[in-house]
């Protein structure tokens, strides 16, 4: 798990970084590697409009991720990107990326945060939720905002997906000024308390992603992992960029099914809710 200092002037660098954190982790061992939401840059028409117009290169990094998980033998989901289309829409996009360097599937971000839907083209109903077949089994992609959205957890779980992974750009100035006047530190509880709550709602491993940067700018870090009975199983305390590798005994889920039985709930036929496995 890769948090990257993201900095929007400086797409290539951030490349540069997360390719060389990539290739420690897989020097390490580790099987998947996962970058924050935005991680080349975050493309706001706030900033150089130069910038945001390399979102029509998105393919090259994209291509450049396959080889790197090829090479490697290493799975990648390297956070989103922002895809600029032919027609001039700005797609937030994830991919999974088998250690093959073959895209085992793509998902375009639902659940636009306020700023991005100026800008940004929502998959909303065009689609499913999908949950994607992977050497590391049943999994699913959601991004940043969609971590509030429990329905969005529970449409992959009803596919299968045993783990689901979130890249975000969240910080604690999401807030709001109302918020940040109630407690400057209410992003981190929100974040805190919903990824451990889809881990156990869900029997699901959850990898929550988060972008790094100045803390004096209202970056919050606070990438995690959670497992059912384990909660957080480990952490980013602050918001400096690192990388972390974290082990998951994936039994801990069947475990946590036969406890909770979420899954078979969902399975039955007399389900008392709108949505069927």
């Amino acid at each position: 798990m890769f948090r990257g200092s993201q900095q929007p002037n400086e797409i290539k660098d951030n490349h540069r970084r997360a390719i060389s954190f990539i290739r420690e982790a897989a020097t390490s061992g580790a099987d998947l590697a996962v970058l924050p939401e935005y991680h080349l840059a975050d493309f706001f028409p706030s900033h150089d409009s130069a910038i945001r117009q390399q979102c029509a290169n998105w393919k090259t990094y994209l291509n450049a991720y396959c080889d790197l998980a090829k090479e490697c033998n290493i799975c990648i989901v390297p956070g989103s990107l922002g895809e600029l289309h032919d027609d001039n829409t700005l797609v937030n996009a994830a991919y999974f990326i088998d250690n093959n360097g073959e895209i085992k599937g793509k998902y375009e971000k639902k659940n636009l945060w306020h700023p991005e839907r100026p800008f940004v083209k929502s998959s909303k109903n065009d689609s499913r939720h999908v949950a994607f077949d992977t050497p590391l089994g049943k999994v699913g992609i959601l991004i940043c905002w969609d971590l509030a959205f429990p329905e969005a957890f529970r449409e992959l779980i009803m596919q299968g997906a045993k783990i689901i992974i979130v890249p975000a750009f969240w910080r604690y100035s999401d807030a709001s000024e109302v918020g940040l006047k109630r407690n400057p530190k209410s992003e981190g509880a929100f974040l805190d308390a919903a990824v451990v709550s889809r881990a156990f709602e869900n029997t699901c491993a959850v990898l929550f992603c988060n972008v790094a940067g100045p803390a004096s700018e209202g970056f919050a870090g606070l990438s995690q992992v959670a497992m059912p009975f384990l909660g957080c199983v480990d952490k980013f305390n602050n918001s400096d960029e690192g990388m972390r590798i974290i082990s998951l005994d994936m039994n801990i889920l069947e475990e946590a099914e036969v406890a909770y039985k979420i899954r078979e709930d969902m399975a039955t036929p007399d389900w008392h809710y709108g949505y069927r496995q």
